[in-house]
């Protein structure tokens, strides 16, 4: 009986390995467990052999034996399914998008300048009668906090006793002094325009507000807003210290007259004075 066992499994074994050899484990504990079987059938005296061939799945046996079917696969060698990838997701937005998207109106129009401002300066008048170059652009370093003294200044403007040139030295040498090159000169051929007027204007409220004097070069007659009267047929230069009523008045200070150290002239006023000159603003 024993002998016949033992044939009888080695005969499931041989079929398993031929006809399904992935299924060699599970077919094998299945056919210990059918080998069991026909031991006990012929040990209860049964005579038909157990001839009939193992049809399990898979599955089957692996429930049989107590394994779920997932373990049974991964034992022979079967990867099991990779879990489905998860959807991409797009990047979140950065702070500064998330704060425009929020805030459309992130770039705010910048402040309107006030209608009226005078700078905090320290005027000197002009230590001789061809120094009103340097005088002028001294007195508007003055408002922004720089102190130099005319002398110091006269040699870079060019300044001899035929006076400075033109605005095209006080810019120069009022972006020497000042970081970022602010000034720009701009020049008034022949009599003012009055888009040249408005220009003025809108130079020298700029300037005013970012805490810069304006120097201008003048030439001839202007009478200021309380009737004075000043005239340089040869030319001068002065500073430009305030405004008010938006710009349409300007506060000058004049280093010629120390007796007289400034006055309020109108805007349209100044350009007739500058005209066929320029100003550094």
């Amino acid at each position: 009986m024993e002998d016949f066992v033992k044939h009888h499994l080695k005969r499931q074994l041989r079929r398993i390995a031929t006809e399904r050899p992935y299924q060699i484990i599970a077919g094998s504990a299945a056919a210990l467990v059918l080998a069991a079987g026909a031991g006990t059938a012929l040990a209860a005296g049964e005579d038909a052999p157990v001839q009939q061939e193992n049809t399990a799945s898979v599955a089957e046996l692996g429930a049989r034996l107590g394994e779920p079917a997932s373990r049974s696969e991964a034992r022979i060698g079967v990867p099991p399914a990779s879990p489905s990838a998860e959807p991409s997701k797009s990047p979140s937005a950065s702070p500064s998008a998330k704060k425009a998207a929020a805030d459309p109106d992130v770039t705010k129009a910048a402040p309107k300048p006030p209608s009226s401002k005078t700078l905090d300066y320290d005027y000197q008048a002009q230590i001789n009668y061809y120094y009103c170059g340097p005088a002028a652009v001294r007195n508007a370093l003055s408002a922004t906090g720089i102190e130099r003294s005319q002398d110091a200044l006269a040699g870079p403007l060019g300044t001899t006793e035929m006076g400075t040139n033109s605005a095209e030295d006080t810019t120069r040498v009022l972006n020497q002094q000042v970081k970022g090159n602010p000034y720009r000169t701009r020049m008034i051929p022949g009599s003012a325009s009055p888009a040249q007027m408005d220009r003025l204007q809108a130079d020298v409220v700029e300037a005013i507000s970012n805490g810069r004097g304006v120097v201008a070069n003048v030439a001839g007659t202007a009478t200021d807003t309380n009737g004075g009267w000043h005239s340089f047929p040869g030319g001068h230069y002065v500073a430009v210290i305030g405004y008010k009523d938006d710009g349409r008045t300007v506060r000058i200070a004049d280093s010629a007259d120390p007796s007289l150290p400034s006055y309020w002239l109108t805007t349209i006023d100044l350009a007739h004075w500058i005209a066929s000159r320029g100003y550094s603003a």
